[in-house]
This record gives C-alpha cells, sequence and structure tokens, in this order.
C-alpha cells in the first residue's frame, strides 16, 4: 500500500501530468484569445491560407516534373537493361562457340591414329591464339572496316577505329557501321566475330593432318585469319558486293565453313596423301581413327557449340521468338543429318559405320548454318537430310580423286557448306513472314514462289567465295612449300609427328598400333 501511495504522488508522475496539461492548452482557441492581442490573432488564420496556397502550389506542379523525370529514367534503365542483357547474350554464345575448339581437338584426334595425337591436339590448341593475333592485328579491319565493296580500309589494325557502340543505326558514328546494326559495345562484337575466324582454321587442321609441319600450319593459320578469311568475310558481313547484291548467309555456312573447306581442300591437294593411304591400283586402303570415343565425344561438344554459333549470331535477345526458331532448325537439322547418313551408310557400306554418323551430324549443322533463321522447321529436316547423304558420297568422291582427308573436313564443311548457302535459294520462307520482315532476310526461295532470283544471288557468292579462296589458299602453300617445305620427312610420317614433331607421345608406356594397310604401313 505504501508502495502505491509513493508510485502515484512520485515527481516523474506529477512532471507527465503536468506536460499533458499543457499540450491540450496550446490546442486550445480560448488560450490564444486569452493571450493574444486581436491583431496577432488575425495573423493566425492568414498565415495558414498562405500555408495552404503554397502547398497547393507544390501539390499542382510536382505531378508533372515527377512525371517527366520518370519516364526519361525509365527509358534509360530500360535501354541499360536492354545493352546489358544483349551483350550478355553474345558474350555466353561466344564462349560456347569458343568451346568448340574442344570439340574439334576431340574429334580430329580421335579420327587420327595415336602416332599423331599430339601433333593434332597441338594444332587446334595453338590455333586459337594464333587466330585471336591475326584478327585483333588486322583482321578484324579488313573484315568490317569501312571502304570499298571488295575489302575495309578504315580501322584496319588492333581494333582502333572510331566507334560508338552500342549506339546503332542513324545514331551511329563510327567507321565499323556493316555491323552497327547489333547494339552490343565493340569488344562484344569484336569477341564474337573472333571465334568464328578461329574455326575457320581449326576445319583446315583435320584436312591435313599427319604429314604437315608444324611451322607451316601456323604459318597458314596466320595467314588465312589475317588475310584469306576477312576479305570474303567483308564481301558478305561487311557490307560489300555480295551483300548489295542480296546474298544472305546468316551465320556462315560460306563465311566460316566453306571459306575453310576450300583451304582444306589445297591444303590437303598441295601436301599429296599419306603414305600407305592408296594402293597401287589406286584403291584406298583404311587407316582407322584410333579412339572412336573422343571422337563421339567431339561430335556432341561440337553440336552443344552450335547452339552458340546460330542462335548467337542474332546478336541481341529481342522477345526470344527468333532465338528458340533457331534452335530447333538447328538441332533438327542436326538429328536428320546424322539419320540420313546411318541410313546411307548402312545401304552403301553395309553396315552403319560410327565415323559417318558422326559427319552426318557435323553436316546437317554445317547445311543449316546459313538458312536457320529463314526456313520453317519442316525445311530445316530436308536441309539436314540431305546433308547427311552427301557426307557419304562425298567421302567415296575424294578418296577416288586421292584426296586424303583423314578425317573428312572437306566432306562436311566444304560440301555442305555449298549446300547450305543454296539452301537458301530453295528454302527461304522470304519478307513479309512471321520469321523476318522486309530488308531483314533473303528473297523467297525456289520451292517458295520466289523463283531463280535468290538462289541465283547464292550460287554467285558461293562461286566467287570459293574462287578467291582457291587463289589466295593457292598462293599461301605455294609459298610456303618453296621457302619452308610443308610435309614432313617419310621417315617422320612414318615414326609418327608426335616423336618427331614434338619429341612426346600422347599415351607414354602404351601399347602403339602396329601396321595399317596391306604393306603394313603405319
Amino acid at each position: 500500500m505504501l508502495n502505491q501511495t509513493l508510485r502515484k504522488n512520485s515527481p516523474k508522475r506529477r512532471s507527465r501530468q503536468t506536460s499533458l496539461r499543457w499540450d491540450s492548452q496550446w490546442l486550445s482557441p480560448r488560450w490564444y484569445a486569452e493571450r493574444l492581442t486581436p491583431s496577432w490573432q488575425a495573423c493566425i488564420p492568414l498565415g495558414l491560407l498562405i500555408l495552404l496556397g503554397w502547398g497547393y502550389a507544390a501539390v499542382a506542379q510536382a505531378p508533372v516534373e515527377t512525371v517527366q523525370l520518370t519516364i526519361e529514367s525509365v527509358n534509360e534503365t530500360a535501354n541499360g537493361l536492354k545493352v546489358g542483357l544483349d551483350t550478355m547474350w553474345v558474350m555466353i554464345t561466344a564462349m560456347l562457340v569458343f568451346f568448340m575448339n574442344a570439340g574439334f581437338c576431340m574429334l580430329e584426334t580421335g579420327f587420327c591414329r595415336q602416332k599423331n595425337a599430339v601433333n593434332v591436339l597441338a594444332k587446334n590448341l595453338i590455333v586459337f591464339a594464333l587466330s585471336t593475333i591475326a584478327f585483333w592485328v588486322i583482321g578484324w579491319g579488313l573484315m568490317f572496316g569501312d571502304g570499298t565493296p571488295w575489302i575495309g580500309t578504315q580501322g584496319l589494325f588492333f581494333l582502333s577505329g572510331a566507334d560508338n557502340s552500342p549506339a546503332t543505326g542513324d545514331a551511329y558514328q563510327g567507321v565499323y557501321s556493316a555491323i552497327s546494326w547489333t547494339g552490343v559495345p565493340l569488344n562484344a562484337k569484336f569477341f564474337f566475330q573472333l571465334v568464328f575466324a578461329g574455326t575457320a582454321a581449326t576445319i583446315v587442321s583435320g584436312a591435313v593432318a599427319e604429314r604437315i609441319k608444324f611451322v607451316d600450319f601456323l604459318i597458314f593459320s596466320l595467314l588465312l585469319v589475317g588475310i584469306a578469311y576477312p576479305i570474303t568475310g567483308h564481301w558478305i558481313w561487311g557490307g560489300g558486293w555480295l551483300a548489295k547484291l542480296g546474298m544472305w548467309d546468316f551465320a556462315g555456312s560460306t563465311v566460316v565453313h566453306a571459306v575453310g573447306g576450300w583451304s582444306a581442300l589445297m591444303g590437303a591437294a598441295f601436301l599429296g596423301p599419306r603414305i600407305g593411304k592408296y594402293s597401287s591400283n589406286g584403291s584406298p586402303n583404311a587407316m582407322p581413327g584410333h579412339n572412336m570415343s573422343i571422337a563421339t565425344l567431339g561430335c556432341i561438344i561440337l553440336w552443344l557449340g552450335w547452339f552458340g554459333f546460330n542462335p548467337g549470331s542474332t546478336m541481341g535477345v529481342g522477345d526470344g521468338s527468333l532465338i528458340a526458331h533457331i534452335a530447333l532448325t538447328t538441332n533438327t537439322a542436326a538429328a536428320f543429318g546424322g539419320v540420313a547418313a546411318t541410313i546411307t551408310a548402312w545401304l552403301v557400306l553395309g553396315k552403319p559405320d560410327l565415323s559417318m554418323i558422326i559427319n552426318g551430324i557435323l553436316a546437317g549443322l554445317v547445311a543449316i548454318t546459313a538458312p536457320c533463321a529463314f526456313v520453317s522447321l519442316g525445311s530445316a529436316a530436308v536441309i539436314g537430310a540431305i546433308g547427311g547423304v552427301l557426307v557419304v558420297f562425298a567421302v567415296g568422291f575424294f578418296d577416288s580423286i586421292k584426296l586424303d582427308d583423314p578425317v573428312g573436313a572437306t566432306s562436311v564443311h566444304l560440301v555442305n557448306g555449298v549446300w547450305g548457302t543454296l539452301a537458301v535459294g530453295l528454302f527461304a520462307v522470304g519478307p513479309g513472314t512471321p520469321l523476318y520482315g522486309e530488308g531483314l532476310g533473303p528473297a523467297a526461295g525456289l520451292f517458295f514462289g520466289g523463283g531463280f532470283t535468290q538462289l541465283w544471288y547464292q550460287f554467285i557468292g558461293s562461286l566467287a567465295v570459293g574462287g578467291i579462296t582457291v587463289l589466295l589458299s593457292t598462293i599461301f602453300w605455294v609459298v610456303l612449300k618453296a621457302f619452308l617445305g610443308i610435309r614432313v620427312e617419310p621417315q617422320e610420317e612414318l615414326e609418327g609427328l608426335d616423336i618427331g614433331e614434338h619429341g612426346m607421345e600422347a599415351y607414354s608406356g602404351f601399347l602403339k598400333e602396329s601396321g595399317v594397310g596391306p604393306a603394313g604401313i603405319s
């Protein structure tokens, strides 16, 4: 009881009661009337009116300014996000294409003999390093620099030309206007195109395997990526004369694969066949690859990488529908190419040869690379199936003319690079369809009511690119042969390039293969 009394009469409680009483007085009009003069009392409502007026003006003006600032900031943010998203898409797909180097390593090594495994691996590894240097030094400028219809002349060296990417269209100010249609930074454009250039050089490696000098391959790769590839690339992707003519190659059946295939063809021709490949009567002798397991793994890696190669060539996300369509046409062509090659090999060779299945899948992928964005899913199936059939007969044809290609690079990349380019002129659905609008793709193909016009453009483009690539490759190979010699000595070839060129073995301590062919030549 005493404690309660003390709490009730404590100083703190009395202070709180006094404070509440004074607060209630400040809220009472009577308190002001008793203590303020009439003039001060009149000032109170006037001050309230002024305060309300200012508040109303602030509220009336704030929404307009806020809305304007909000629209501008939203647009700026949206544009920034779009550039960021497109850049991420381009970089990720470029990394998928880069990963295809691992696929080429596995595929070519598995198709070649054990004694040359280190050499094949070394070539496929170093070729991208060389491609990076050559394309950065001059290749990019020759391919995408503004200039003549035949070659780029501005911003030639070291990616140094004026450029305000990611600006596009009329807002773009620079010397790489041919690729200003994509709204990503210049470095992203360069990296994406670089991995394509490296792919063209890698194609050559397989066709010249098991007998070329290592140093000659290095020099040829520099010349191909630094000079030959950018010149023909400028014609089609750099705004050159073929682009103006009306030829279309969406992701590189001609620009990448046929160029690599023509270069490989000339290299194999100047080198000649491997020792023991052909008998005295001209019949070919089998020289089977030493590891079909890693060759199959290489095929799967390449198949995966193609989902960067083709869909990535949009170089922008958009609403995603075109990316999805291209991924489906790419996969469908690969599937039908593999099945068609399997059936064809079974009928022609008597067995479903695994190497033909692998190359059939790759043939379908190469063939669909040019038309992937311009054709329907059904057309993609037909294009891939024809590619799978072509590759089986192409391997036999090149053997019949004694052109020794250990991995079938010419049959896959050259033959089907040309076929895929022509397929645009046969199967393109035409502008004004859900796939693409006017000016964003080729005219309708022959089978879709467009007549022979687009097919003629595609034929002219294939012929022109093939002609100049054969010419330049011939010059490169002839000069290398005259000054350095392009083929290893017979004894080194018999022993294996791993020891002769690199002084090491891929499978040290493992049993080596014995002889191959009727004469026991390995």
